[in-house]
């Protein structure tokens, strides 16, 4: 029985047998007959050559690839509609959705030619950015030199702080001579990516002594050791200076010192609390680089020494300051120590190339931004980034000195012509130093020349030859001219004499000595 159902039951062989005999045909049209069908048992039985049967294979194989090539051409060109018709067509959903955002950059579709519609010329621009920075980010040529970066370290925290009266802590340092023996007292809010430990870069203690100077300089909010601010702006951290000043016994008026970046805090403050400065000395100083009272061609010739990327990091401040840590962390927030001039994006000239080589240059500029950095976050950067590009409220031309008069009609401006009793002298009144390097690439002499200009009451010293750093850091001849310039010759420290007195009251028991303190400057 069972081996009738096995003869009733054809084999694979005779079912591939019959396939053949029912017309199978070759490419050329003509069948397949009994040879061909041989062929096939000879190769199952594994008595024949293969030679017919191997060049079929190759020619299904063949066909068969082609047709894969062609559904996947066809899948193309579907995926290819599908896309324009859903993503990129008028009434698409993504369409409808970006061009309201896109609306709003109306400014910068002025740059899009005309025939270009924003919404799809915008997505393009953004695959086409991403595709960029990949490249720039894996793409690096294994030929060019990497430097070895210095790792940045963190050290235990030390400073004097002071606290404020809404119950932050500032830290603060101090050089110079003792509070009670202070001719001058000289106040230095640092620059971008510093700290307290700038000060003066280099200063001597001797010189220091020379014209009786207590130097303070502090950390902003949210550097080094001082706590961050939460509504930080210009107004507050003029106000965190007067605090300072008045938390360490400075009582009477106070110089100012602003450099690079820093002049940005000296300026806030002579706006805010004019009668407690007594003058400001600025070196490099920068300004809101939006001024709105620069002529246009005082911006242009400004922006104009400026490269790409630092124009770049400017709109990113003004218009997206949230993109801006992502360039921090990979730069000066990264845990390593980064060329100056390469996170600066600023190709410097060859004086300033010179200070930046020399060890002690280098060993101050690692330790400066190591304190910096303390607190690992970027926060207080983009805050210091965004205060230099927005509106500062006020403008520099407000310290130029003119006379104002009250003057509630025309009868008024007429008798104010005649006499001077209703008017009053506004404007800052103290001294203002500036020192400009002509060859600074960071605060071109642009800069200078208009506060010149909005300013003419400032003292302005032209320095050819020199750059950003070189007449600031580590130049004991640069540092002498600058305290010439603002206190004139030296007199040393206040010296304090006691003089002991005894004091006999008549008709009275006799009550010893009293101690008196006379100050007389030397």
């Amino acid at each position: 029985m069972e081996e009738e159902m096995r003869r009733g039951v054809p084999t694979w062989q005779e079912e591939l047998a019959s396939l053949m005999d029912g017309g199978l045909q070759y490419d050329d049209g003509s069948p397949i007959g009994q040879d061909s069908r041989s062929g096939f048992e000879s190769v199952v039985d594994g008595s024949g050559s293969g030679s017919e049967s191997t060049e079929s294979l190759k020619e299904q194989v063949t066909g068969f690839m082609k047709s894969w090539g062609e559904m996947l051409m066809d899948l193309a060109v579907g995926c290819k509609d599908v896309v324009q018709q859903t993503l990129v067509s008028e009434d698409s959903v993504v369409v409808r959705k970006l061009r309201k955002p896109a609306a709003k950059l109306r400014f910068l579709n002025e740059y899009l030619p005309e025939d270009r519609d924003p919404a799809h010329a915008w997505p393009v621009i953004f695959f086409v950015f991403l595709i960029a920075l990949a490249a720039l980010s894996f793409g690096s040529d294994n030929k060019t030199s990497v430097p070895v970066l210095k790792k940045l370290r963190l050290h235990p925290p030390g400073a004097s702080r002071v606290e404020l009266p809404d119950g932050r802590y500032l830290a603060y340092q101090e050089l110079g001579v003792s509070s009670d023996r202070a001719r001058y007292s000289l106040i230095v809010p640092h620059s971008f990516m510093s700290s307290r430990l700038a000060g003066i870069p280099g200063v001597k203690d001797s010189l220091l002594k020379d014209y009786g100077v207590r130097l303070v300089s502090y950390d902003l909010p949210g550097f080094g050791e001082s706590d961050p601010h939460r509504g930080r702006n210009l107004s507050s951290s003029a106000s965190d200076m007067i605090d300072l000043a008045s938390a360490l016994g400075i009582v009477e008026k106070f110089w100012l010192l602003g450099y690079s970046s820093g002049s940005m805090h000296a300026w806030a403050a002579m706006r805010y609390f004019p009668e407690r400065i007594a003058g400001v000395a600025m070196i490099a100083p920068m300004i809101n680089p939006y001024e709105a009272s620069m002529s246009k061609e005082e911006t242009a010739k400004t922006w104009e020494q400026w490269p790409r990327k630092r124009k770049f990091k400017y709109f990113l401040a003004r218009r997206w300051p949230s993109l801006l840590p992502f360039f921090y962390r990979r730069s000066f927030l990264s845990g390593y120590l980064q060329p100056l001039d390469q996170w600066m994006s600023i190709s410097l000239g060859e004086k300033d190339k010179h200070v930046m080589r020399d060890p002690v240059f280098e060993e101050h500029y690692q330790r400066n931004v190591e304190e910096s950095t303390r607190q690992g976050t970027a926060k207080p950067f983009v805050e210091e980034a965004v205060l230099h590009v927005s509106n500062w409220g006020f403008n520099l031309p407000d310290f130029r000195l003119q006379k104002k008069c009250k003057t509630n009609g025309v009868l008024s401006w007429l008798m104010s012509m005649y006499s001077e009793s209703e008017c009053e002298l506004v404007g800052f009144g103290k001294p203002i130093h500036i020192w400009q390097g002509m060859e600074d690439r960071v605060a071109p002499p642009s800069v200078t020349d208009y506060i010149s200009r909005v300013i003419p009451e400032a003292t302005v010293h032209r320095l050819p030859n020199e750059g950003h750093f070189s007449y600031f850091f580590f130049c004991d001849e640069c540092h002498k001219e600058i305290f010439s310039a603002l206190f004139g010759e030296p007199q040393g420290p206040i010296e304090i004499t006691e003089e002991i007195t005894e004091t006999h009251e008549p008709d009275q028991p006799e009550t010893g000595s009293s101690n008196n303190s006379s100050t007389t400057k030397g």
